[in-house]
């Protein structure tokens, strides 16, 4: 895993489990790395996997089952859209509209590009 110095390691982290639990890769119920796996598997400090584990427990993206692990939440997915739909409107989707207005981009060119794009992806 490549990390980016601008966002903490943690969050990072959190960021790449909430990805893979969007895009199916982790099912609802599914069992995760250990701390300790996930740590030597991204080569990072097991403490610091186990503060994202903390933030997504608290979160109720994942659950412990004592002696056994962790797991993605049942309803992981729905909570996980949520909250990204959420930061997406109310913290990405202003600043892009005000670039957009700096740039002088028209609704027309967005939704064109916005085409394009999505057609190509």
């Amino acid at each position: 895993m490549e990390f980016n110095s601008n966002k903490s390691i943690y969050l990072q982290i959190c960021d790449a489990i909430c990805d893979r639990i969007l895009s199916g890769d982790l099912p609802g119920d599914e069992r995760i790395p250990s701390v300790r796996e996930y740590g030597a598997e991204i080569g990072v400090n097991p403490n610091t996997v186990m503060r994202s584990y903390e933030k997504l427990t608290s979160e109720g993206i994942i659950y412990n089952r004592r002696g056994i692990g962790y797991f993605t939440s049942p309803d992981a997915r729905v909570k996980v859209l949520e909250a990204q739909k959420e930061q997406f409107l109310n913290e990405e989707l202003p600043m892009m509209i005000k670039k957009m207005r700096l740039l002088e981009i028209s609704e027309e060119e967005l939704v064109r590009a916005f085409r394009q794009t999505h057609a190509t992806v």
